[in-house]
């Protein structure tokens, strides 16, 4: 049998507090750490610009969906700039309780402000938009 090598520290705190949570706060860090992953590595050389890919919005959507939604709507976009605002509106619905079709609201204008921007830096550097 082979193994890997032994969990650093990070992981297995990452791995304590995972089962330390309830089903439903599994979900929601997994489709948190799953964004996060989104994030365009450091070598990696800068993607042609794209278009949104719009998706419909479902009418009983979780706050965790609208994020999952749009990230693949606007998977262009470079999470980091994203994860302070999506990380705040997240928190503002599980911890204090704010309704998730208003943070969903939050989330979608969030999303389509970073596209616009990210627009405005392919306008200017000459760069033509792919469908």
């Amino acid at each position: 049998m082979l193994s890997g090598p032994p969990p650093s520290a990070d992981e297995r705190r990452l791995l304590r507090l995972f089962k330390g949570l309830a089903p439903s706060d599994r979900e929601t860090l997994l489709a948190f750490a799953a964004f996060l992953a989104q994030r365009p590595g450091s070598g990696a050389g800068e993607p042609a610009p794209r278009e949104p890919l719009p998706l419909p919005r479902p009418a009983t959507e979780t706050v965790v969906g609208a994020i999952k939604r749009l990230s693949r709507t606007y998977e262009m976009l470079d999470r980091g700039p994203l994860l302070n605002e999506t990380s705040g509106l997240m928190s503002a619905h599980v911890l204090q309780g704010r309704p998730a079709a208003e943070v969903i609201d939050e989330l979608e204008a969030l999303f389509a402000r970073h596209y616009q921007a990210y627009r405005t830096k392919q306008d200017l550097e000459g760069k033509p938009i792919q469908p």
